[in-house]
Protein backbone atom coordinates (compact mmCIF):
# COMPACT_ATOMS: atom_id res chain seq x y z
CA UNK A 1 0.00 0.00 0.00
CA UNK A 2 1.05 3.63 -1.26
CA UNK A 3 2.94 5.73 2.20
CA UNK A 4 0.42 8.99 2.71
CA UNK A 5 2.48 11.64 1.63
CA UNK A 6 1.96 14.91 4.66
CA UNK A 7 3.19 18.13 4.15
CA UNK A 8 2.58 21.03 2.09
CA UNK A 9 1.58 21.00 -1.65
CA UNK A 10 4.96 22.61 -2.39
CA UNK A 11 7.23 19.70 -0.79
CA UNK A 12 4.94 16.86 -2.10
CA UNK A 13 5.24 18.37 -5.83
CA UNK A 14 9.12 17.80 -6.10
CA UNK A 15 8.57 13.48 -6.58
CA UNK A 16 10.81 11.08 -6.33
CA UNK A 17 14.68 12.04 -6.15
CA UNK A 18 16.89 11.00 -9.39
CA UNK A 19 19.04 8.74 -6.61
CA UNK A 20 15.66 7.33 -5.48
CA UNK A 21 15.21 6.44 -9.47
CA UNK A 22 18.86 4.65 -9.93
CA UNK A 23 18.16 2.65 -6.42
CA UNK A 24 14.86 1.40 -7.55
CA UNK A 25 16.34 0.54 -11.16
CA UNK A 26 19.16 -1.08 -9.41
CA UNK A 27 16.70 -3.43 -7.19
CA UNK A 28 14.90 -4.74 -10.45
CA UNK A 29 18.31 -5.33 -12.04
CA UNK A 30 19.61 -7.75 -9.47
CA UNK A 31 16.23 -9.48 -9.50
CA UNK A 32 15.58 -10.19 -12.60
CA UNK A 33 19.02 -11.36 -12.68
CA UNK A 34 18.62 -14.04 -9.92
CA UNK A 35 15.47 -15.31 -11.77
CA UNK A 36 17.75 -16.16 -14.80
CA UNK A 37 20.45 -17.04 -12.87
CA UNK A 38 21.31 -21.13 -13.90
CA UNK A 39 20.87 -23.38 -11.63
CA UNK A 40 18.25 -20.98 -9.91
CA UNK A 41 14.79 -22.32 -8.00
CA UNK A 42 12.84 -21.71 -11.19
CA UNK A 43 14.90 -24.05 -13.19
CA UNK A 44 15.19 -26.81 -9.95
CA UNK A 45 11.02 -26.69 -9.58
CA UNK A 46 10.96 -27.31 -13.43
CA UNK A 47 13.49 -30.06 -13.35
CA UNK A 48 11.41 -31.65 -10.22
CA UNK A 49 7.94 -31.16 -12.10
CA UNK A 50 9.61 -33.23 -15.38
CA UNK A 51 11.01 -36.05 -12.70
CA UNK A 52 7.97 -36.09 -11.17
CA UNK A 53 5.85 -36.99 -14.47
CA UNK A 54 7.74 -39.95 -15.00
CA UNK A 55 6.78 -41.78 -11.31
CA UNK A 56 8.72 -42.97 -8.52
CA UNK A 57 11.22 -45.84 -9.35
CA UNK A 58 9.83 -49.51 -9.73
CA UNK A 59 10.51 -52.18 -7.35
CA UNK A 60 11.64 -55.48 -8.50
CA UNK A 61 8.86 -56.68 -7.68
CA UNK A 62 6.73 -54.58 -10.37
CA UNK A 63 9.08 -54.59 -12.56
CA UNK A 64 8.66 -58.47 -13.05
CA UNK A 65 5.06 -58.09 -12.57
CA UNK A 66 4.72 -55.76 -15.68
CA UNK A 67 7.26 -58.19 -17.89
CA UNK A 68 4.93 -60.71 -17.21
CA UNK A 69 2.38 -59.18 -18.12
CA UNK A 70 3.65 -57.34 -21.33
CA UNK A 71 4.77 -60.89 -22.68
CA UNK A 72 1.19 -62.00 -23.19
CA UNK A 73 1.11 -58.95 -26.39
CA UNK A 74 -0.03 -58.50 -28.83
CA UNK A 75 -2.85 -60.93 -28.34
CA UNK A 76 -5.78 -62.01 -29.98
CA UNK A 77 -9.13 -63.05 -28.30
CA UNK A 78 -11.69 -64.99 -29.92
CA UNK A 79 -14.53 -63.62 -28.15
CA UNK A 80 -14.52 -61.11 -24.76
CA UNK A 81 -16.43 -61.29 -21.34
CA UNK A 82 -19.26 -58.44 -21.17
CA UNK A 83 -17.66 -55.01 -21.02
CA UNK A 84 -19.94 -54.22 -17.19
CA UNK A 85 -21.01 -50.85 -18.68
CA UNK A 86 -23.21 -49.61 -15.75
CA UNK A 87 -26.56 -47.76 -15.96
CA UNK A 88 -25.16 -44.41 -16.56
CA UNK A 89 -23.35 -42.81 -19.40
CA UNK A 90 -18.98 -43.15 -19.09
CA UNK A 91 -16.81 -39.88 -19.40
CA UNK A 92 -16.37 -40.81 -23.06
CA UNK A 93 -18.34 -42.09 -25.68
CA UNK A 94 -18.66 -45.90 -25.72
CA UNK A 95 -17.18 -46.50 -28.62
CA UNK A 96 -14.04 -44.65 -27.05
CA UNK A 97 -14.70 -47.10 -24.47
CA UNK A 98 -14.47 -50.19 -26.12
CA UNK A 99 -11.81 -49.67 -27.87
CA UNK A 100 -9.80 -48.28 -25.28
CA UNK A 101 -10.87 -51.86 -23.21
CA UNK A 102 -9.64 -53.77 -26.31
CA UNK A 103 -6.45 -52.38 -26.84
CA UNK A 104 -5.61 -53.18 -23.15
CA UNK A 105 -6.16 -56.64 -23.98
CA UNK A 106 -4.41 -56.82 -26.98
CA UNK A 107 -1.51 -54.74 -26.71
CA UNK A 108 -0.38 -55.41 -23.05
CA UNK A 109 2.91 -55.14 -24.38
CA UNK A 110 2.05 -51.61 -24.96
CA UNK A 111 -0.25 -50.30 -22.10
CA UNK A 112 2.08 -52.37 -19.53
CA UNK A 113 4.73 -49.95 -20.19
CA UNK A 114 2.48 -46.57 -20.20
CA UNK A 115 1.28 -45.06 -16.66
CA UNK A 116 -2.08 -43.26 -15.27
CA UNK A 117 -2.13 -40.62 -14.06
CA UNK A 118 -5.48 -40.63 -11.98
CA UNK A 119 -3.74 -42.13 -8.25
CA UNK A 120 -5.30 -45.76 -9.48
CA UNK A 121 -1.70 -46.81 -8.06
CA UNK A 122 -3.58 -47.09 -4.88
CA UNK A 123 -5.95 -49.81 -5.60
CA UNK A 124 -2.46 -51.13 -6.48
CA UNK A 125 -2.66 -50.64 -10.48
CA UNK A 126 1.14 -50.73 -12.20
CA UNK A 127 0.23 -49.44 -15.37
CA UNK A 128 -2.53 -48.62 -17.85
CA UNK A 129 -3.57 -52.04 -18.72
CA UNK A 130 -4.37 -52.52 -14.95
CA UNK A 131 -6.78 -49.71 -15.61
CA UNK A 132 -9.21 -52.55 -17.87
CA UNK A 133 -7.88 -55.75 -18.02
CA UNK A 134 -7.96 -57.44 -14.26
CA UNK A 135 -7.09 -60.88 -14.73
CA UNK A 136 -6.23 -63.17 -17.82
CA UNK A 137 -6.08 -66.84 -18.11
CA UNK A 138 -2.75 -68.70 -18.77
CA UNK A 139 -2.75 -68.39 -22.64
CA UNK A 140 -3.27 -64.61 -22.25
CA UNK A 141 -7.11 -64.44 -22.50
CA UNK A 142 -8.98 -62.05 -20.76
CA UNK A 143 -11.60 -63.50 -18.21
CA UNK A 144 -12.51 -60.26 -16.30
CA UNK A 145 -12.43 -56.81 -16.68
CA UNK A 146 -11.30 -54.12 -14.20
CA UNK A 147 -14.50 -51.61 -13.74
CA UNK A 148 -12.13 -48.66 -12.90
CA UNK A 149 -11.64 -47.79 -16.83
CA UNK A 150 -15.14 -46.96 -17.18
CA UNK A 151 -15.74 -43.95 -14.94
CA UNK A 152 -12.47 -42.37 -15.48
CA UNK A 153 -11.46 -40.41 -18.32
CA UNK A 154 -7.82 -40.53 -17.45
CA UNK A 155 -7.48 -43.70 -17.79
CA UNK A 156 -9.63 -43.61 -20.95
CA UNK A 157 -7.69 -40.67 -22.61
CA UNK A 158 -4.21 -41.98 -22.08
CA UNK A 159 -5.37 -45.35 -23.41
CA UNK A 160 -6.95 -43.49 -26.49
CA UNK A 161 -3.23 -41.53 -27.21
CA UNK A 162 -1.54 -45.02 -26.68
CA UNK A 163 -3.87 -46.55 -29.31
CA UNK A 164 -3.35 -43.53 -32.20
CA UNK A 165 0.15 -43.52 -31.50
CA UNK A 166 0.72 -47.07 -32.08
CA UNK A 167 -1.96 -47.11 -34.56
CA UNK A 168 0.61 -44.53 -36.65
CA UNK A 169 3.11 -46.28 -36.16
CA UNK A 170 4.88 -45.28 -33.14
CA UNK A 171 7.67 -47.38 -30.78
CA UNK A 172 6.68 -48.48 -27.23
CA UNK A 173 9.21 -45.92 -25.93
CA UNK A 174 8.22 -43.19 -27.96
CA UNK A 175 4.29 -43.61 -26.65
CA UNK A 176 5.68 -43.80 -23.18
CA UNK A 177 7.42 -40.00 -23.64
CA UNK A 178 4.39 -38.51 -25.25
CA UNK A 179 2.26 -39.68 -22.51
CA UNK A 180 4.49 -38.70 -19.80
CA UNK A 181 5.03 -35.37 -21.67
CA UNK A 182 1.17 -34.72 -22.35
CA UNK A 183 -0.09 -35.97 -18.67
CA UNK A 184 2.90 -35.58 -16.51
CA UNK A 185 2.31 -31.60 -16.31
CA UNK A 186 -1.43 -31.74 -15.94
CA UNK A 187 -1.26 -34.80 -13.67
CA UNK A 188 1.73 -35.89 -12.01
CA UNK A 189 1.88 -39.59 -11.61
CA UNK A 190 3.04 -42.07 -8.60
CA UNK A 191 2.44 -44.91 -10.48
CA UNK A 192 5.81 -46.88 -10.19
CA UNK A 193 5.83 -48.32 -13.96
CA UNK A 194 8.51 -49.50 -15.47
CA UNK A 195 9.98 -47.99 -18.91
CA UNK A 196 9.73 -50.47 -21.87
CA UNK A 197 13.01 -52.04 -22.62
CA UNK A 198 15.45 -50.03 -25.13
CA UNK A 199 14.71 -52.60 -28.02
CA UNK A 200 11.15 -52.81 -27.34
CA UNK A 201 9.05 -51.64 -30.28
CA UNK A 202 5.32 -51.72 -31.21
CA UNK A 203 4.39 -54.59 -33.16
Amino acid sequence: MAKKVTGSKHSGSRGVSPAAIIGIVVVVAAVGGLMFWPGSSTDSATTATAEKAGGPEPSAEIVASTQAKAAFGPHSQATYPPIPFQGYAPPRSEEVVRAAYQFAAEHPEITSYVPCFCGCERAGHEGNTDCFVKSRAANGDVTEWDEHGLDCAVCIDVATVARQMHTSGASVRDIRAAVDKQFGGVYPSNMPTPHPPAAHTAH
